[in-house]
């Protein structure tokens, strides 16, 4: 039987996620990606908790004219500037079993270009 594009993503998800780790000192930037709307966040593993976020639903963004892929990079340059505020200049890419292509891959762009290193 053929595996769903759900397990698959869930398959490879699994698989990252051994491997990256958000710690205090370099915190993962955490890639949702549904029909409509993305949405980033910044997380700390350890902790258990969520530094910042950002999404396509936030005013800023959602009011700005543009295909879904701008959209995206606009979410990654908000996110970069909230957690360049919070003191964060480096993360880890947790692309989240998404293929780096597309929107995913728009939106880590605007993350650097909004300052972040990963």
């Amino acid at each position: 039987m053929a595996v769903s594009k759900q397990d698959r993503r869930n398959k490879i998800k699994k698989r990252i996620r051994k491997d990256i780790v958000g710690t205090g000192a370099r915190p993962r930037l955490s890639v949702f990606r549904s029909n409509k709307e993305i949405y980033a966040q910044i997380v700390n593993d350890e902790d258990g908790t969520t530094i910042v976020a950002a999404s396509s639903r936030d005013k800023d963004v959602a009011s700005s004219e543009g295909n879904k892929r701008e959209q995206a990079a606009l979410v990654g340059k908000a996110i970069a500037e909230k957690a360049l505020k919070a003191g964060i200049d480096t993360i880890s890419f947790d692309r989240s079993g998404y293929l780096y292509h597309g929107r995913v891959k728009s939106l880590a762009e605007g993350a650097r270009e909004g300052g972040l290193k990963f």
